[in-house]
This record gives C-alpha cells, sequence and structure tokens, in this order.
C-alpha cells in the first residue's frame, strides 16, 4: 500500500493506493479480507464506517439460524439438491444457487476452524433442524447471536494477520473510469477528521473493490435492522452498477425499542396482543374482532413462531401472516400502538382466574407445548420454561418483560434483492463485487439461515476471482485522478457547500425520518400502483433538492446528510421497481401483499387497501434488472438460468483446473 497527498481543488486530500478494498466490516466483509489474504492477496485493507457497526454484528434472534448442506444422520442431500431448494424459491438464477451450495459445506467448516461455536454430536456430525423453506433439517445456529459470534472469530483472524482496517471511513462515492466499464477507487469521509478541511475526504485508488456494506436499512422507519445500519446501496447504482430483484425483501414482527425479531418461543408460547393510544391508554386486546373462535387465534400466533416473515400465501383462512396485517392495520391505519403482553394468557381463551384453556389448541400447538412441558401458567412462565435467554436478552437491553409491555410493529428485516453480480460476484462493472446482503443473490423465498450462508461463499468466490485474475498495481495516481476527477470534485463540492455554510438549527435527521416512514408505508410488506407512484415523485423531488434544503449544524452532521444522499437514490430506484413490477403484472408474493380492486380481502372488516388476489405467479421465472440513471431507470427483465449440468468427469475438471481455466 502507497501513500500520497494530492490538491482537490484548495483541498488537500489523502490518497492510498492498494490492490483491493473491502468496504463493510460484517461477516462478509472480514470473510473477503481473511481469504484474500489466505490466497496470497495482501495489498489490502478494510474501510468501515465503524468496526461495532452493521447488522451482522448487532443483530440476531430467537434462535438465529445458519443454512448449510445436511452434514449428519442419514438423511440423502447433495449439492444438486440443495440448489434446487435455492433455485425453487424463484427468480434466482440456477448458477447463483449451484455455486451457493457447492460452497456451503466449504464455508461452514471455515467458520468451525476458527471457532464458531455450532453445535455437533459426540461422532463430529454436525446435526441440523428445520428452518422455514427448507425440505431437509439443514439449519443450525449458534445461538441467539450466530452473526454476531461469525463477525468476532472472523475480525479476529484478519487483525492476527494484520490486515489495515480504516476505521471511521464513510464511503460517499464509487469511482470508474469515464467509460463507466469499471471501478478503480472510492471517495470517502474521514469521521475521525471532519472538523479539519485537510483530511476531511481520503481517496482509495484500487484495482478492486469488495463491497460488505449490507442492506439498505436506513431507508426504513420501521425497521429490526440495528441503528447503526444504514447501507451504501444508492451511490453503487449512480455509479452504474446494475440492481436486481429489488421487489424483494422480508418483513416481519419485530420488537421497536430493543430491535429484535420475534420469532420462535415469543410467540410459541402464546403472548397477549394489544393495542392502545399514543399515550399507552384505551387498552384492547384487538386480535379477537377479527378470529372466528379463540382457537384459531392461538394458533396463528403460535404458527408465528416458525413462520416468521410476512407471506402472503400465509393471510387466509386465518392462517398466521393474518397477524403481520392486523399489527399493521392498528399501527399504521389506526395510528395506535401495539404491544405483547407476556404476564396474562389472551383473555378470549382463558378463564375468569386467567388460566389458559388448552384444550381449544389446535394438534401442532398442543403437541410442541406438550412436548416442551410448558401446558400450564402465564406465558412469561411458559417463556422461562422453554427459553429463559430469551427474557434476559431483553433485560440485557433495559426491558424486563416479566413486568412491562414489549411494544411491537411489523419491521423490515432484510433485502432479498440487491446488486446484481456474476457466479464470481462481480457486478457488470468489472473489479466491483458486491457481496453479502448488498448482493441480490437471492430469490422471492429463501430458507431461515441462507443469507448468512451466501454472505460467506458470496466473499470466498470474490477472492477467488481477484486472485486468479486481477492481481497488480492500480492506476497510476494521475491516470486515477484525471478518470475520477468529475465525480470526485461533484462530491466534494457538495460536502464543503454543506460544511461552509452551518447554521443554528439542523434538519438532516427529519429529512431521515422522513424518508423512513415513506418506505415503510407504502414501500414494505403492504404496497399499491398509486402509492408507489407518489413515492417516485416524492423522493425524487426530495433527491434533487437535498443539499439546497439540507441545514448542517455541525460538521459531524456531513456524515448524516450524505446518507440521507445514499437513501433516496435508493428509494428512488427501489419504488421504481415495485411500480415496474405492478405494471408488469406482479401480484403479491414473497413478503409483500399488493392492492389489487379485483381481489378479495382477507377478512371483511379489514381497510380496502388490504384487498389482493392471490393466483400464479407468473414472473416466478423472470429476474427484474435495473439501471439508475440519475432521471429515470431502466428495466430489463430476463429468464432465469436453470442449474447448470456441466461436464463432472473427474480426469475433464482435473486436466482444466491444473490449466487454470476454472476460476475465468
Amino acid at each position: 500500500m502507497q501513500f500520497f497527498i494530492t490538491k482537490i481543488k484548495d483541498l488537500n486530500v489523502e490518497v492510498y493506493n492498494l490492490n483491493t478494498i473491502v468496504v463493510g466490516s460484517g461477516a462478509a466483509g472480514f470473510n473477503a479480507a481473511d481469504r484474500l489474504y489466505n490466497y496470497g492477496q495482501k495489498d489490502i485493507a478494510i474501510v468501515t464506517e465503524g468496526i461495532n457497526q452493521g447488522t451482522s454484528r448487532n443483530t440476531g434472534s430467537d434462535k438465529q439460524t445458519y443454512y448449510k448442506l445436511t452434514l449428519a444422520g442419514e438423511e440423502n442431500d447433495s449439492v444438486l439438491e440443495m440448489a434446487k431448494t435455492f433455485f425453487a424459491g424463484g427468480s434466482m438464477d440456477g448458477d447463483i444457487a449451484l455455486t451457493e451450495a457447492a460452497l456451503s459445506a466449504q464455508s461452514f467448516y471455515h467458520l468451525v476452524d476458527i471457532g464458531v461455536p455450532f453445535p455437533h454430536n459426540r461422532f463430529g456430525e454436525y446435526v441440523g433442524y428445520k428452518t422455514d423453506h427448507d425440505p431437509r433439517q439443514r439449519a443450525t445456529s449458534a445461538g441467539p447471536l450466530t452473526s454476531k459470534l461469525m463477525t468476532e472469530n472472523l475480525e479476529e483472524v484478519v487483525k492476527e494477520k494484520n490486515i489495515k482496517i480504516f476505521d471511521g471511513y464513510q464511503v460517499i462515492s464509487v469511482l470508474t473510469d469515464e467509460n463507466k466499464e469499471k471501478v478503480i477507487g472510492i471517495l470517502a469521509l474521514n469521521l475521525n477528521n471532519l472538523e479539519d478541511k485537510n483530511k476531511r475526504y481520503t481517496l482509495f485508488n484500487c484495482k478492486n473493490v469488495i463491497y460488505a456494506t449490507g442492506g439498505p436499512a436506513g431507508m426504513y422507519a420501521t425497521s429490526v435492522y440495528p441503528d447503526s445500519q444504514t447501507g451504501a446501496t444508492g451511490i453503487a447504482l449512480e455509479a452504474g452498477a446494475m440492481g436486481k430483484n429489488l421487489t424483494e425483501s422480508q418483513y416481519g414482527i419485530a420488537s421497536i425499542k430493543f430491535r429484535w425479531n420475534l420469532s420462535g418461543t415469543y410467540q410459541q408460547v402464546l403472548p397477549r396482543y394489544v393495542s392502545t393510544d399514543q399515550s399507552g391508554n384505551d387498552e384492547r386486546e384487538f386480535l379477537e374482532k377479527y378470529f372466528e373462535d379463540p382457537g384459531k387465534m392461538l394458533d396463528a400466533i403460535f404458527l408465528k413462531g416458525y413462520q416468521w416473515p410476512f407471506d402472503p400465501k400465509k393471510v387466509h383462512d386465518y392462517a398466521s401472516s393474518i397477524i403481520d396485517i392486523l399489527v399493521y392495520n392498528e399501527t399504521v391505519i389506526k395510528g395506535r400502538r401495539v404491544w405483547l403482553d407476556f404476564m396474562k394468557n389472551p383473555s378470549w381463551s382463558s378463564d375468569e382466574e386467567g388460566n389458559l384453556d388448552f384444550s381449544i389448541l389446535g394438534q401442532e400447538t398442543y403437541e410442541y407445548l406438550d412436548n416442551s412441558n410448558s401446558l400450564f401458567g402465564m406465558p412469561i412462565e411458559r417463556l422461562a420454561k422453554m427459553n429463559q435467554p430469551a427474557i434476559d436478552l431483553y433485560q440485557d437491553n433495559g426491558i424486563d418483560i416479566t413486568k412491562e409491555y414489549l411494544e411491537i410493529a411489523v419491521c423490515a428485516q432484510h433485502n432479498n434483492g440487491g446488486l446484481h453480480a456474476n457466479l464470481w460476484w462481480e457486478s457488470n462493472l468489472k473489479n466491483f463485487f458486491p457481496v453479502g446482503e448488498v448482493n441480490g443473490s437471492h430469490g422471492v423465498y429463501r430458507p431461515g439461515g441462507s443469507a448468512l450462508n451466501s454472505g460467506q461463499v458470496g466473499s470466498t468466490r470474490a477472492a477467488q476471482y481477484i486472485t486468479a485474475n486481477y492481481q497488480g498495481d492500480p492506476l497510476e495516481l494521475e491516470e486515477f485522478l484525471d478518470s475520477a476527477k468529475a465525480e470526485i470534485v461533484k462530491k466534494v463540492n457538495l460536502g464543503e457547500k454543506l460544511a461552509n455554510n452551518l447554521s443554528d438549527s439542523s434538519n438532516v435527521l427529519e429529512i431521515k425520518t422522513k424518508i423512513g416512514q415513506r418506505m415503510s408505508k407504502i414501500g414494505a410488506h403492504i404496497r399499491s400502483l398509486k402509492s408507489a407512484e407518489r413515492g417516485i415523485r416524492d423522493s425524487k423531488n426530495d433527491l434533487d433538492n437535498l443539499f439546497k434544503n439540507s441545514e448542517l449544524s455541525s460538521l459531524r452532521e456531513l456524515s448524516l446528510a450524505f446518507q440521507n444522499y445514499d437513501m433516496l437514490i435508493t428509494q428512488y430506484v427501489y419504488l421504481s421497481a415495485i411500480k415496474d413490477y405492478i405494471e408488469k403484472g406482479g401480484i403479491s408474493r414473497g413478503s409483500y401483499l399488493i392492492y389489487d380492486s379485483d381481489g378479495e380481502l382477507p377478512i371483511d372488516d379489514l381497510d380496502e387497501k388490504f384487498r389482493f388476489k392471490a393466483g400464479n405467479d407468473q414472473l416466478n421465472n423472470k429476474i427484474q434488472r435495473v439501471f439508475y440513471e440519475g432521471n429515470s431507470c431502466e428495466f430489463n427483465w430476463d429468464q432465469v438460468k436453470e442449474i447448470p449440468q456441466d461436464d463432472n468427469w473427474f480426469e475433464n475438471v482435473w486436466n482444466k483446473y491444473m490449466k487454470g481455466k476454472i476460476i475465468k
């Protein structure tokens, strides 16, 4: 790595020259750096806004799942069978599905080798369990904080290798050559030195960028993403990276004071759902108004435990996702607040003393609680019996659910779509590798925990390809600056205009809130063509006027202003993708419901916006791809690639491998 100082307008700007920059310090980013080093490319560094920020390190669930190939027992499984599971989720290319399956065991055992405590039996078999959209028992877990443990262990091995980490650097531009054909570097805000105009900006001139920036969490107000996760998809789209399956995300019920998925035993102990006015008064058990009988209500609550993501296929006939709709109806349509009460049983299904009538439960619910020795008491007592750490988790974060209600909402949780890449995780922009959640490798549905597998596989593939094909030095400094000058000057001018016009008041957080509220209301799990069109107009107007309308009271808020810029680009493109999907005849699927005037209401008393039509998904075998062109978006719909059937005769593969013809 080489260091220079160059002049941009009247500012001194630090420049680092190196082969590869990894942007992001989550599980995918750290794995990319570790793999690059192990494969022989050591001229590398990590750039991160904050090493302790992001989704991987700060999220989890009741039992956070990692999805892998079956590695125990007698159940038949294979790479091809796992690939078929991924492919069956819809709108996923077969070559990506096969690759994620093929590297599953390798990626999993790498995590085991560096100390992630996945459980195995006395023979060394890594046993599994069935997760959602999983025909086998491929799921495993290291507990509620699986991804945190992965990140911490990967960070440790990266630091042992003395790989340079630029901590406190926010990427504000992905730099390309003049033809927008390949990425040649990045421009970052140095958050550690914002007060010094000659250290405020840093350039990284590099041959490759591995982009592990996570999902676009910042554009949602109601979110289970950690507060520290914002995303940087917008500036990649601005640079010319292609988007893919941007309509596809997951949403589900989560707590909002401490952001956490409320899956598993949190639902299976059958808590009481109550709503109040904004002041916490006028308490109502609102679910009972909509169900035919208390037994069906309890079964729907129970099934939310392992059917956690909202799914329009599970709305009719009082299935589990009707719970999500009823929570949204209370919070968004009626403007009330919704809570889980673990201290009392639902009154509709209890006697005068508050004892639950377990005899009204469906067979699956009853047998689960019976097998767990939990056919007794109040929800909190059942939770303590089945999963005491679930109670401890909230106590550790300042919420005592043994004594207080837990406020909830339907929240954004994961982006299945994202940036396009090929089977080596290289974008349409050469030398640019989106990995982890920012990569749109998933289709409409995916098995629980497959995102963690995908992040490890994708970052490994990127490292393999770079080491085999993109070694060597980056551009000469003068050529780099000439090629990227226009974009560098544009972003520096925007930043300096704000920095030189500080005021006594600030509105950057207000703008961020407005962006989030818009997306959560019209671009999350309840959608319509009319609302998408309105959101497109509003987000584009806000983007065009952002820097003119932004007021900063301190230089620390430069970071927030550039985040708002990224989020508005992201929101504009995502809402445009939703509009395009609906206009192509797209129906409710995955984790969202689309209003259809010719459809049906799941329950008669609900608001008209919940009217939708179920049916055959005609776009299930196609992938939507998009280019952002500044004032518009260009969409293409491509047929999915089938799962490849290559020549796997050993001698033929060995011959190609020995001649270096595989990683091409």
